[in-house]
């Protein structure tokens, strides 16, 4: 007996036979189980590695019993009064519902025939067994016990549940109250430390305690919606835009790593900024203003080209007439309707995909086009058609600088393509900006350094003949077509505006920063 006993699986190894967590999971479970307790599937649960209902759902196929989730459903007080305090304690059950002859009885182990056959025998009615979480049961049952003469209500030990938990640490809006408040653009949060901010691209810790896996799992759950949890756990990352109430707006970026959830948090201004407090040239507005044609705003991650985007959109919207369609992943700055329709499309919620977006966009009547990050070859090729057919395109993408954006959009498409691909920036493109953002010399904030790069006849014919690298192998001097981002590094070092080092860190060519540096 105790044989067979000792190798009957458990429900996390049949969890993990069924691919529904895997064996790292199974194992961080099984080690907060060892230190704190409690049934492993309400451990699973908590970490954040299955969600309840799916729990419910694979149980009940195997035990082949029905399930409910306890926080969905309301008990009025009448049903709860068909069986005493000490029978729903000493079974961990609780009546869902009755009839004349039947009770529905919520059980965390439905098979238990001992409290089956006493509470059939206490009511004279047959018991219906319905599955229920061990964690939802035992909140429930304390929640029936404190609250005496009161029906029960799911939404309430859910909340309750959650401000237990978070008892001792700080709560996710006063985490985000410290980062609006802190002049920071993230807010990083991780297992094992201290959430800290990110300040002019420098980490700088914060005083909250220490994090636990279990903490940043309740932290990304009170930030996400139920479907917005589920898909995170089928994708193992997700990104989202919040408006939290009286205290700002927040793009969300929560992912995995190290079997724990991690949490990526930028504060979003709520007014968005103009040429001006961005520091960028004036000339930009004779492009933007542009009938058609294709705009790429380039750079690495976390150097303002959302902002530098949102900013071109504001001045679009303000001083043309037309039909502005943005598709955003998510949408970050929201833009009021002025002089233009302002129709902003988030990736997973109002369309599938930037290039599902794209498919069906011509047919909006667009006159302006705004890709938050052209990334694929499908999105990439309709971007290029709609900035050479009476369009103006604008758009985003990670690039080290202007003309390796060329390349990458070439290369996204097979060889036999890319004569063909060639021919068309040509004809569409008007301008890459390629910007970054670098500390001031000696005070807080950054500063803009660009590249720009105009598709000049010039341009044109070098793009068509496949010799792009010849733009950058021009003598360093300022032209009217290309201006490389060293010359705008070493302006920068002119005006004593930035450190050399900080200027090393980005430049295309170290030698002539250096030496235009040591002239000056």
């Amino acid at each position: 007996m105790k044989e067979r006993n000792r190798t009957k699986p458990r429900i996390g190894e049949i969890l993990l036979e069924h691919k529904l967590i895997n064996s790292n999971q199974l194992k961080e479970a099984l080690k907060v189980q060892s230190q704190k307790g409690g049934q492993i599937g309400s451990v699973l649960i908590d970490l954040g590695y299955i969600t309840t209902d799916t729990l419910l759902d694979f149980l009940s196929r195997q035990l082949g019993i029905p399930t409910t989730n306890l926080l969905e459903i309301n008990i009025p007080r009448k049903i709860l009064n068909l069986l005493p305090l000490d029978l729903i304690t000493k079974y961990t059950v609780l009546p869902l519902e009755a009839d004349d002859n039947s009770i529905t009885l919520g059980m965390a182990n439905p098979n238990d025939l001992n409290a089956i056959s006493e509470i059939e025998f206490f009511t004279g009615m047959r018991v219906i067994p319905v599955l229920v979480s061990s964690a939802q049961i035992d909140r429930a049952i304390k929640s029936v016990n404190k609250e005496m003469n009161k029906s029960f209500e799911g939404i309430d030990i859910n909340k309750k549940s959650e401000e237990t938990k978070l008892r001792g640490t700080a709560d996710i809006n006063s985490m985000l109250k410290y980062l609006a408040s802190s002049g920071a653009s993230d807010m990083l949060i991780t297992a094992g430390e201290s959430p800290a901010i990110k300040i002019n691209n420098s980490l700088k810790r914060s005083s909250f305690e220490k994090l636990s896996p279990e903490q940043c799992v309740r932290y990304a759950k009170s930030l996400m919606t139920e479907k917005q949890w589920i898909e995170f756990l089928n994708k193992k990352q997700f990104d989202f835009a919040l408006s939290a109430k009286g205290i700002g707006r927040f793009r969300i970026n929560v992912y995995r790593q190290r079997h724990s959830v991690s949490i990526t948090v930028r504060h979003l201004l709520d007014i968005i900024p103009s040429f001006k407090e961005l520091d960028l040239p004036r000339w930009l507005e004779d492009f933007i203003l542009r009938k058609q044609g294709l705009i790429l705003i380039t750079g690495p991650a976390a150097h303002g080209k959302t902002t530098t985007l949102s900013s071109m959109i504001d001045i679009i919207n303000s001083k043309r007439k037309c039909n502005i369609i943005t598709l955003e992943d998510p949408i970050e700055y929201l833009h009021k309707h002025k002089n233009s329709n302002v129709n902003q499309r988030e990736i997973g919620n109002d369309v599938d995909s930037f290039a599902d977006g794209m498919k069906s966009i011509l047919r909006q009547a667009p006159d302006v086009i705004v890709i938050g990050d052209a990334r694929d070859k499908e999105t990439l090729e309709m971007a290029l058609h709609a900035g050479s057919t009476g369009h103006l395109v604008l758009s985003t993408m990670y690039s080290f600088n202007a003309t390796t954006a060329i390349d990458m959009i070439i290369n996204s498409f097979p060889p036999y393509q890319q004569p063909q691909v060639r021919h068309m920036i040509a004809d569409s493109l008007q301008l890459i900006f390629c910007q970054r953002l670098l500390p001031l010399k000696g005070k807080d904030g950054r500063t803009l350094v660009y590249e720009k790069l105009i598709n000049s006849f010039r341009v044109k014919n070098l793009i068509r003949e496949n010799k792009i690298h010849q733009i950058r192998g021009q003598v360093q001097s300022d032209s009217d077509d290309f201006s490389s981002i060293d010359i705008g590094l070493v302006k920068l070092l002119n005006e004593n505006k930035i450190n050399q080092n900080d200027a090393l860190m980005c430049t295309d060519n170290p030698e002539y920063v250096r030496k235009m540096a040591a002239r000056s």
